[in-house]
């Protein structure tokens, strides 16, 4: 009860002093409609607050997905566009404190210190910058999959695995989702690929095991080759969820392991499998969560993983948490030549154009999207299939990867 006061005061203050600006803006009109522009901010932010109110005592959950969703972006939105607000307004308001001490220390050439209409239409305009983006985000990127396409070499690949095709998709969150067409498309898209493999690499639910049911029919329609591989990421272990007991933990983790085979997909828990593809072996393993980063689980067991594989022409590893690559993979397995993660999503958000690439991902993940080389070994971070809080994505889009083994 008293995090949620404070974040009541601190919401309210932010409401308070952003309204500095749309009264500074509206100063000049006449009082009709500077009170009918008060009354318009007031409302949205009464309005947003009984919405909160409604959520934290969970009024809401019974109602639909996609009507708590709606209200949650909506609360999102209304705050995050306030805080460029209040940061132009902090700057203005140092400007006038700046002022005032030099008018007191020489008031012969006193300036003045009111509030500057230019700096308060600025702090209103940058606020519209990320309810603009991130809106557009929600409403046309969701679901817009995008085909990344890669060739990755391997050092000595024999001739027999040149052009190997693998598809792979990650973090899916299921729980997130509110729409099934679109995920109907992005299943086409995989199958027209006509993948030798196809690996998800972690993340399949939020927390519960029954956010994926919906879907089942969805992705088990999923077709390669030698066959669909998984692992499980962070998220499938229902950490962040509070069970009723410890049993119902476990309960869920069963039913998830039995989803993976309801969709036939091969979840490989510090496991592999040796295919034969035109005479020669190649290694898919795959490891359960380990990430360096944070306290994420640290469950993979790569001895485990790797037992067996020593006579692999290539070695394929799944694992979700791309931080693992740099920390055990890379120094301790020279063997394994492409690991497959995800995890990160790129934030969500992100600059990506020719020659440029920024997100506020890199400032914790060194690896956060896309491939990456050391020496004879790569790394591909997948950029996700769904969305995580946020129900949308900002210069990021949702991927299905297409790898291509060559030899190098």
């Amino acid at each position: 009860m008293y995090r949620l006061f404070f974040l009541l005061v601190i919401l309210i203050a932010l409401d308070v002093y952003a309204f500095q600006a749309v009264r500074s803006w509206l100063s000049p009109y006449k009082p009709s409609r500077r009170k009918l522009g008060y009354a318009i901010y007031w409302g949205i932010s009464l309005l947003a607050f009984s919405f909160l109110l409604l959520n934290v005592f969970e009024v809401t959950e019974n109602w639909s997905k996609g009507a708590r969703m709606t209200i949650r972006v909506a609360l999102f939105l209304c705050w995050i566009c306030k805080l460029p607000i209040v940061l132009l307004l902090g700057i203005d308001d140092l400007r006038r404190g700046v002022t005032w001490g030099l008018n007191k220390i020489s008031p012969v050439t006193e300036q003045d210190t009111g509030r500057s209409r230019f700096m308060a239409k600025a702090a209103l305009v940058a606020g519209g910058v990320p309810l603009t983006l991130l809106t557009y985000g929600v409403v046309r990127n969701a679901y817009r999959y995008r085909r990344f396409a890669v060739d990755v070499p391997v050092r000595g690949l024999p001739a027999g695995l040149e052009g190997f095709k693998v598809v792979q998709i990650s973090d899916m969150h299921s729980g997130s989702w509110t729409k099934t067409e679109p995920l109907k498309k992005a299943v086409a898209m995989i199958n027209a690929e006509e993948a030798d493999l196809v690996c998800f690499t972690g993340d399949l639910v939020n927390n519960q095991a029954t956010e994926m049911l919906p879907y089942v029919d969805i992705f088990k329609q999923i077709r390669a080759k030698y066959g669909v591989f998984s692992v499980l990421g962070n998220h499938d272990y229902g950490d962040y969820h509070q069970w009723p007991s410890p049993e119902d933990k476990v309960a869920n983790m069963e039913r998830l392991y039995g989803i993976h085979a309801s969709l036939g997909w091969d979840l490989l828990r510090d496991e592999n499998r040796i295919l034969n593809v035109n005479g020669h072996k190649l290694g898919v393993l795959g490891v359960e969560n380990w990430g360096a980063a944070f306290r994420f689980p640290r469950k993979a067991d790569l001895p485990k993983a790797t037992a067996g594989t020593e006579d692999c022409d290539c070695r394929i590893l799944l694992s979700h948490d791309p931080t693992h690559w740099d920390a055990k993979i890379r120094p301790g397995y020279p063997e394994i030549d492409l690991t497959l993660s995800g995890h990160t999503h790129g934030f969500q958000f992100c600059i990506e154009i020719p020659g440029f690439r920024w997100s506020p991902a890199q400032y914790i993940y060194k690896q956060w999207a896309g491939l990456y080389r050391q020496g004879d070994q790569s790394l591909y971070v997948n950029r996700g299939l769904g969305f995580l809080g946020y129900p949308g994505r900002v210069g990021i889009l949702p991927e299905v990867t297409v790898l291509t083994l060559t030899s190098s």
